[in-house]
C-alpha cells in the first residue's frame, strides 16, 4: 500500500524531503503545505533583489506548485497552514487561508520543516507600516516597493549577514544607510579582529556605523516611523527601517505534536532526522544538530544544512537509511570590496565552551605575488592549544576566500590535524594560487607554534606586556613610517646579523614584522645567537592592525545629531 507522506513547509528543507522523498518511491502520495505564497524561494538571494543585482523576481522562484505537480506529482498547497498535529491519529489540522476552510489531513510520515521566524522585539512603534523584515519573497516585495516610491534615508538594525548584505544592498540603490548592531562589532558570531575589516568597508561605503548601541523605539507619525532612538539617546531620521536582528526556531507546533526540545530550544532529532515522536520527523531552521567539531548540541538557521538534512528526512520516511551527522556552520558574505568567511569553532566560542585554543593570523596575497592583481588575503586558524586538534577558521580579503574557506571546512568534517593541512596538493598555478597556498602558510606558522619551533605573543597578549619586552621592529624604514609599536628598535631583517649588538641578548624579545614570515626567521636568528626567549607578534603589524581598529570602531561614541 502506497504511503502518505505530508510535509509542513517548504523552501530549503521541506521541498528538499518532499522531492527526495518521490525520488526513492514513485508511488507514495505527498502532500506539501506551505502557509505563504512561494513553495520554493531563493530566501538567500532576498538582499540581492532588494538591491536590484538580481533584477527580476520570478528569478529567486527556484520552483512552483504547477512545476512540483508536472514534474515530481507533488501535491502543493499554498496558504495552507498546518496548526494542529494529532500524532496519537497521524492527522494534521490545516488552515485554507485562501478560502477560510478547515480541514483534517491524514498520514503515514510526517515531515515538520517550519523554519525559523524573525526576531521582533517589543519597541514602541515596531509595528509601523515602514518597519520591514526580510525573510520572504512579500518582505523583499515591500522594500523594493519602499525604494520605488521615493525612500533616500534607511535604518538597519542588526549587523549579521543579513543585515550587512541588506546596509550594502540599499547603500547599492542609493540610500544613505545607517547600521545599528547591539554589540561592540558586525558580524558577532567572527571574532572582533577579523571582523574589524568589514567594519572599515561598510565605513568606506558610506554606510553610517553605529556599533555597541541598540535600538529603544520608534518615533512615530500616524501610522509611519520617523526616526529610530537608540540606547545613547540620538535618533536616526529615516524613511524606511530593516530589523535584521536574528531568528528563532518555530517549535509551536512540534512542541504541541509531543516533540522533545533540545538544550537549545530548537526541535531535538537523531542523525536520521526523526523527533521523539513515531513517525514525525524534522528538519531545517527549526531543528537542533550536532556540530561537527564541538561536539555539542547546537542551533544553526542556514540554507545548506536545512537542505542536506531535507534530503535525509525524505529518504527516511520511505524505508531510506541516510544520516546527517551535523555541520560546522560555514558561512560567508560579501560586504563591497570583501569577503568574510568562517567555519568550525571561532576564538570566541572556544572561550565560551572552556577550550584553550591557539590562535594564529597569516597575512598573504591569494594568488602568486609576482602575477598581476594579488590581493591581501588575512587567514586564522584555531586549534585545541592541549591537543593541537584543528577547530576552526575565519578568513577575510578581497579574492580567494571562498576557495580558502572551503579548504578548511573540508579538512575539519575530515578530522585532518593542522601538520596534515602543510600537506594538502592543492592547485596552483600563478592566477589562482601560489606554491605554497595561504592554506599552507598559515598551518606552517601554526604548526610552528605548536611544536615550540617559535614562540608567539598574540597582540592582546604583546600589548599587555610590552612595557617588559625588547621589542624589535624588522620592517624596512618604509613600512615603520606607517607606525610602530612604543619603544620598538627598529632594524630591517636584513641588517639583523650586523646590527646585533644593539639588542640585549638577556632580555625577553619580542619581534614582529608586516605579516610574520620575516619575525619568525629573524627569532631563529636570535635563538641561535643566543637571546634567552625570544617571541614573534603572531601575524605581524596587520594582526595588530586589525585589533586597534575593532578597538577603535568599539569604542563609544558621542550621541549624533538626527539627520536633517
Amino acid at each position: 500500500m502506497a504511503k502518505k507522506i505530508v510535509v509542513v513547509g517548504g523552501v530549503a528543507a521541506g521541498a528538499s524531503a518532499a522531492a527526495k522523498a518521490r525520488r526513492d518511491d514513485e508511488h507514495a502520495e505527498i502532500v506539501v503545505l506551505e502557509k505563504g505564497p512561494y513553495v520554493s524561494f531563493a530566501n538567500c538571494g532576498l538582499p540581492y533583489f532588494v538591491s536590484g543585482e538580481i533584477e527580476g523576481r520570478d528569478e529567486l522562484l527556484l520552483q512552483t506548485p504547477e512545476s512540483l505537480r508536472s514534474r515530481m506529482a507533488l501535491d502543493v498547497r499554498v496558504h495552507h497552514e498546518a496548526v494542529a498535529v494529532h500524532a496519537d491519529r497521524r492527522e494534521v489540522e490545516v488552515v485554507d487561508h485562501a478560502s477560510g476552510t478547515r480541514q483534517t489531513i491524514g498520514y503515514d510520515e510526517l515531515v515538520l520543516a517550519p523554519g525559523a521566524r524573525p526576531i521582533v522585539p517589543p519597541l514602541a512603534g515596531v509595528k509601523s507600516t515602514n518597519v520591514h523584515l526580510l525573510r520572504t519573497v512579500p518582505d523583499a516585495d515591500a522594500l523594493r516597493a519602499a525604494l520605488d516610491a521615493g525612500a533616500r534615508r534607511a535604518v538597519v538594525i542588526g549587523g549579521g549577514f543579513i543585515g550587512l548584505e541588506a546596509a550594502e544592498g540599499l547603500r547599492h540603490r542609493g540610500l544613505e544607510v545607517t547600521l545599528v548592531e547591539k554589540a561592540p562589532q558586525v558580524l558577532p558570531p567572527v571574532d572582533p579582529e577579523m571582523a574589524a575589516p568589514v567594519a572599515d568597508e561598510l565605513v568606506r561605503l558610506g554606510i553610517d556605523l553605529r556599533l555597541g548601541v541598540g535600538a529603544t523605539r520608534f518615533v512615530t507619525a500616524g501610522d509611519r516611523a520617523i526616526a529610530a532612538e537608540l540606547e545613547d539617546g540620538s535618533l536616526i531620521e529615516a524613511d524606511l527601517f530593516l530589523l535584521s536582528i536574528g531568528v528563532r526556531p518555530n517549535v509551536e507546533l512540534a512542541v504541541a505534536a509531543g516533540c522533545a526540545l533540545g538544550p537549545t530550544g530548537a526541535i531535538a532529532v537523531d542523525e536520521r532526522m526523526a523527533t521523539s515522536v513515531p513517525g514525525i520527523w524534522a528538519a531545517g531552521d527549526a531543528v537542533e544538530m550536532r556540530h561537527l567539531v564541538g561536539d555539542t548540541p547546537v542551533w544553526i538557521a542556514l540554507a545548506g544544512p536545512a537542505n542536506r538534512q531535507g534530503r535525509v528526512a525524505g529518504a527516511n520516511t520511505v524505508g531510506g537509511d541516510l544520516r546527517f551527522r551535523g555541520a560546522l556552520g560555514t558561512a560567508i558574505v560579501r560586504v563591497g570590496r570583501l569577503t568574510a568567511a568562517s567555519t568550525g569553532l571561532s576564538e570566541k566560542a572556544c572561550a565560551r565552551g572552556g577550550i584553550e585554543c591557539r590562535v594564529t593570523w597569516n597575512r598573504h596575497g591569494h594568488h602568486a605575488g609576482y602575477f598581476p592583481g594579488a590581493q591581501p588575503l588575512t587567514l586564522k586558524l584555531v586549534s585545541d592549544k592541549k591537543t593541537g586538534r584543528l577547530l576552526g577558521a575565519q578568513a577575510v580579503g578581497a579574492e580567494g576566500v571562498d576557495k580558502r574557506i572551503d579548504v578548511v571546512a573540508t579538512a575539519l568534517h575530515g578530522g585532518l590535524s593542522v601538520a596534515d593541512l602543510e600537506d594538502l596538493d592543492l592547485a596552483y598555478a600563478p592566477p589562482f594560487g601560489a606554491a605554497r597556498d595561504p592554506i599552507h602558510q598559515a598551518a606552517m606558522t601554526h604548526h610552528n607554534l605548536q611544536k615550540g619551533v617559535l614562540s608567539g605573543l598574540t597582540p592582546s597578549e604583546a600589548l599587555e606586556r610590552l612595557h617588559a619586552l625588547q621589542v624589535v621592529d624588522v620592517r624596512n624604514p618604509g613600512e615603520r613610517a606607517g607606525g610602530m609599536l612604543a619603544g620598538a628598535i627598529g632594524i630591517p631583517l636584513t641588517e639583523l646579523r650586523e646590527r646585533i649588538g644593539e639588542l640585549e641578548p638577556a632580555k625577553e624579545t619580542l619581534v614582529y614584522c608586516a605579516g610574520g614570515q620575516r619575525s619568525a626567521f629573524a627569532a631563529r636568528v636570535l635563538r641561535q645567537r643566543g637571546f634567552a626567549q625570544v617571541h614573534t607578534l603572531v601575524g605581524g603589524w596587520a594582526a595588530y592592525g586589525m585589533f586597534e581598529a575593532a578597538r577603535m570602531h568599539a569604542a563609544p561614541r558621542a550621541p549624533a545629531a538626527a539627520a536633517s
